[in-house]
């Protein structure tokens, strides 16, 4: 069993180091809804003594603008109409860390709040924090592990940046899926996330090799499921800090070009208050609630997509034989559904295959939580396992594209349900942005066909 949450570094700590001149700057961030760590600075004097006790403040535009952080219409929580005012970051001292790959500096995380103490209803911590109350009110918590991949490339970002994304030398030039040999090429990078990741309180398991080329995935420790959402939006800006100071560059996006995307396969499970497996029965199968839990997954799958895929981008994973899923289908470790039942005994959980690496953890574990209660609440039944190839087989499809995503969203009386018509208004419109500056963009693919040969 998972061991209970314990912070990395206490507040009295935090007092210490600071006097003592050890630690010098705390962030103090929160994540966004494209999964981004957004804050600030600030000398760790000043936080101990103002920010720690009160709180600080940030534009609440920083919920409402896209992902090049230009001010958009269609936000209801912050407009020029509303003349952008601020939304109130509480640190959460249980996220309290030291940073090791940033000198003297520590870290913690903040929950959004209105002026009158109310939470930022679109605030994605704290849409995870709503159904994880859903749960505790039955007696039950969840436990989450994001196994997240990405891949590296031999160029810095302002590089890549530079030369438009094209020409990148990837880390590896081959298949590295499990290759000792292969990921040793970039093992100095690796065991910098490791190392410098278990410094900051997370508890690293192991980093493999994956598919593509120089596409690589580090796990760490099955937890309670807001601490694994936490670690996983800290781990992300990590790597990607400690990748540039290295001199190269990673990414998370859901499908960078032809061959394998990266994903970020979620593993969940529910255990009583006293701690023991729900989701295991006597003789170490599937209990009920499971199988109500998973059939809930399969019946929401469709109208959640948008919190699993969010942008354009994400969509593009999802191809035939290609280990992202298509079909919403649940099958025992069969990796061509949507949806793996792994495990044994305490360990027996599901595998949600959709969401791609430029997933938000918050909303996608949220989204988990929140089907699964519908089916037990329904007490939904959970058809036959596929025990062949889903992608071939007659199941309903995961959305192919944003625009179909989105329209599911909207429509969706089980979202509005669960979510709240301020949630589902809001990435509502965040789909709705991402969609219409694609739709108005001009690729290179279409520079390629039409500038001369059209």
């Amino acid at each position: 069993m998972p061991e209970e949450h314990v912070p990395a570094l206490s507040v009295e700590e935090l007092g210490r180091l600071v006097a003592a001149g050890e630690i010098h700057t705390v962030v103090l961030a929160f994540t966004d809804m494209q999964g981004r760590l957004q804050g600030k600075r600030f000398a760790a004097p000043f936080f101990v003594e103002e920010v720690l006790p009160h709180g600080t403040e940030g534009c609440n535009y920083l919920l409402a603008v896209d992902v090049d952080m230009a001010t958009v219409d269609g936000y209801a929580m912050s407009s020029w109409e509303r003349g952008y005012g601020d939304f109130a970051m509480r640190p959460d001292p249980a996220t309290l860390r030291r940073i090791p790959w940033e000198d003297g500096t520590a870290l913690l995380l903040a929950d959004l709040v209105w002026d009158d103490g109310s939470p930022v209803a679109a605030s994605p911590r704290q849409i995870l924090r709503g159904q994880l109350d859903r749960l505790a009110a039955l007696g039950l918590r969840a436990y989450a592990g994001t196994e997240l991949e990405f891949m590296v490339f031999r160029t810095t970002y302002e590089q890549a940046w530079d030369t438009g994304y094209r020409g990148l030398t990837p880390a590896n030039r081959y298949n590295a899926d499990y290759s000792v040999l292969a990921t040793s090429r970039v093992e100095p990078l690796l065991r910098r996330l490791r190392n410098d990741m278990a410094g900051a309180g997370l508890y690293p398991e192991s980093a493999k090799g994956e598919c593509n080329l120089g596409q690589h995935e580090v796990v760490f420790r099955y937890t309670q499921a807001l601490t694994t959402c936490d670690q996983h939006s800290i781990y992300k800006t990590g790597a990607k800090e400690i990748a540039a100071q290295e001199g190269m560059a990673l990414t998370f996006m859901a499908k960078y070009d032809e061959r394998e995307g990266n994903s970020c396969h979620i593993h969940l499970s529910l255990r009583d208050a006293g701690g023991r497996p729900a989701f295991t029965d006597a003789g170490g199968g599937m209990s009920p609630l499971m199988r109500h839990f998973l059939a809930g997954q399969l019946a929401a799958m469709r109208e959640f997509s948008l919190l699993f895929a969010p942008n354009i981008n994400s969509y593009k994973r999802y191809r035939e034989g290609s280990f992202a899923p298509t079909a919403v289908a649940w099958g025992h470790d069969n990796r061509t559904c949507a949806l793996r039942v792994v495990g044994h005994g305490a360990s027996l959980r599901l595998e949600n295959r959709v969401p791609g690496g430029d997933v938000n953890p918050y909303l996608a574990v949220a989204a988990m939580v929140a089907a699964g209660l519908h089916g037990v609440e329904q007490e939904l039944a959970l058809p036959e396992p596929c025990a062949g190839n889903a992608y071939t087989a007659d199941y309903e499809r995961v959305p192919g594209s944003l625009r179909e995503a989105a329209a599911l969203w909207s429509d969706s009386a089980l979202a509005l349900r669960v979510f709240g018509p301020e949630v589902v208004a809001h990435y509502a419109n965040m789909a709705r942005v991402e969609q219409q500056q694609f739709d108005t963009a001009i690729t290179d693919w279409e520079r390629f066909r039409s500038f001369e040969r059209m």
